[in-house]
């Protein structure tokens, strides 16, 4: 077990030293994340998606790290706005990421699984509070749906597609896609929302809410060195304005099929029970606690996007008339 632990956070970091030196494309693309060329090196290949990410949170910050001399740049494997989706996978893949983090850094892992299986993918960045800021996804959530809106209508109109899948983490699995699904005309273009550990019904962040609530001035002085104290976070924690408006009329938007991928350990989103969705009028929920497919995962909230038994659950909601089984690596740290 350890030769392949050791193993895996090797490949995790050849993998992020090599995507940190990939050369992006020279074709114009719309506004977003700069697209890398299609021979791009990779690591991960779709047959891979259960070999890769033993230490999962460990290879969230190998990218993140990697990420550092160009936050903006994209994944392997993702922005290739010529691409043109197959009879196969007709809906092209937008990745979203979560709060404090950025495109590369949350999808090093599986856009090349991804590309790799043979879909259209592309990783937006968002939520700027300084244009190239390393940490995104801070802003007010509103304006970070109308972002996503924006780029979607892009990657719809490079692809000729008529919908979109949306795969993302934690906010960028959440509420920012369930805003644009509700507010910004999302239901039309979206065939599916896949959300990896998803801070649906926001969080009370292990109890740090609950501090608030108290008189600490923990979002203040206490909180801003973490960021507590960005649009994005406030509006994340339970009983927001945000949330409120959002689930005043359930949880789901009609002809939408969602999917949400969830951990017992995760510390992020609290209760892990409010990431689960339940389905409304004309939608389908599926409903994934991780530990009731693969018992001995452990992965908390930062390493389910470089959790291998995650890639298989991800490949096998967007395709699952060829799903595969989940082999079950062990993931023994909750992080």
């Amino acid at each position: 077990m350890m030769r392949r632990i050791l193993k895996a956070a090797g490949t995790a970091l050849a993998a992020a030293a090599c995507l940190a030196t990939a050369v992006p494309a020279a074709a114009a693309a719309p506004p977003g994340p700069r697209p890398v060329a299609a021979e791009a090196p990779s690591a991960l290949r779709a047959d891979q998606a259960d070999q890769f990410g033993y230490l999962g949170a460990v290879s969230t910050g190998l990218a993140a790290l990697a990420s550092l001399p160009d936050p903006d740049r994209s994944p392997a494997g993702t922005n290739d706005f010529t691409c043109k989706p197959s009879a196969t996978h007709p809906y092209p893949v937008v990745l979203v990421h979560g709060t404090f983090t950025n495109a590369f850094a949350s999808w090093s892992g599986l856009a090349p699984v991804l590309k790799n299986a043979g879909y259209c993918v592309f990783a937006l960045n968002y939520g700027e509070s300084t244009p190239h800021a390393l940490l995104k996804a801070t802003g007010h959530i509103p304006d970070s749906a109308k972002q996503l809106a924006a780029y979607v209508d892009k990657v719809l109109s490079a692809t000729g597609a008529s919908k979109v899948d949306l795969v993302g983490h934690s906010q960028g699995g959440g509420l920012t896609p369930e805003w644009y699904l509700r507010f910004e005309n999302g239901a039309a273009k979206v065939h599916h929302l896949v959300g990896i550990n998803p801070s649906n019904h926001g969080t009370n962040a292990s109890g740090l809410a609950h501090l608030v609530d108290a008189g600490l001035d923990v979002a203040g002085k206490v909180g801003k060195p973490l960021g507590l104290d960005s649009p994005a976070a406030k509006e994340q924690t339970i009983g927001s304005s945000v949330l409120q408006q959002l689930y005043a009329n359930g949880d789901t938007e009609p002809g939408v099929t969602y999917t949400t991928i969830v951990t017992r350990t995760d510390l992020v989103v609290t209760p892990y029970t409010n990431q689960f969705l339940k389905a409304g009028s004309g939608a389908t929920v599926h409903n994934i606690l991780l530990q009731n497919v693969c018992p001995l995962d452990l992965t908390g909230h930062a390493g389910g996007i470089y959790d291998p038994n995650v890639n298989r659950l991800v490949l096998n909601a967007l395709d699952p008339a060829h799903a595969k089984p989940v082999r079950c690596a062990v993931m023994p740290v909750p992080l």
